[in-house]
């Protein structure tokens, strides 16, 4: 099931227990809240999704078992793909949808060798590959920022990393972050791969 193949990191406290997909994360994950279960102010135990910084919620109750059984279901309904209707090349993957303009630019459109759809994939397409390393830089930064708001909100510097971030100073946001605990900074780097390099 595609929901189990999540990529994945679990986290206790600060402490990061484990990487990978999620079939593999979630049960280690299950045993380190167990463990700690009768301990006073046990650390929060989170699974963050590694592509958008989403934290997965899972359903910790229950013995190991009762949790493995439950994970092969996903913890929420997922959606059913709407019905394609209308116009458009199902079969190819095109899908009509409506699009707002004003009419001189469908009068332009029209006069494009191929017509209005062929003109619009190939502006979209430039415009796509134009922008490929900022949009992947901006949502680099967009899930590194969301992992360092839920987990080093508390810390010291966390707003004037926030800012570095955001200015694209990476020089700025290491010092900041330089006396967060290992495994945060770790992940944090991971994270941000690509944020640094448009």
């Amino acid at each position: 099931m595609d929901w189990l193949r999540t990529p994945c990191t679990a986290f206790e406290g600060s402490r990061c227990i484990a990487t990978g997909e999620l079939k593999d994360v979630a049960p280690l994950a299950k045993a380190a809240l167990d463990r700690s279960a009768d301990k006073p102010n046990p650390p929060p135990v989170l699974v963050f999704n590694d592509t958008t910084s989403e934290t997965i919620e899972l359903d910790w109750r229950g013995s190991a078992q009762d949790f493995a059984t439950r994970l092969g279901m996903p913890a929420t309904p997922q959606p059913s793909p709407e019905p394609i209707r209308g116009p458009g090349r199902p079969k190819l993957g095109v899908v009509a949808r409506e699009v707002t303009l004003l009419p001189r630019h469908w009068e332009w459109l029209g006069q494009q060798p191929g017509g209005a759809s062929v003109a619009l994939r190939k502006l979209v397409e430039a415009a796509r590959m134009s922008s490929e390393g900022k949009d992947r830089a901006r949502q680099s930064r967009e899930v590194g920022y969301k992992f360092m708001a839920t987990m080093a909100g508390h810390e010291a510097g966390f707003e004037e990393a926030s800012r570095a971030l955001f200015a694209g100073d990476q020089a700025g946001l290491e010092a900041r972050i330089a006396t967060w605990p290992v495994d945060v900074q770790t992940h944090l780097k991971k994270l941000l791969a690509e944020a640094f390099q448009a």
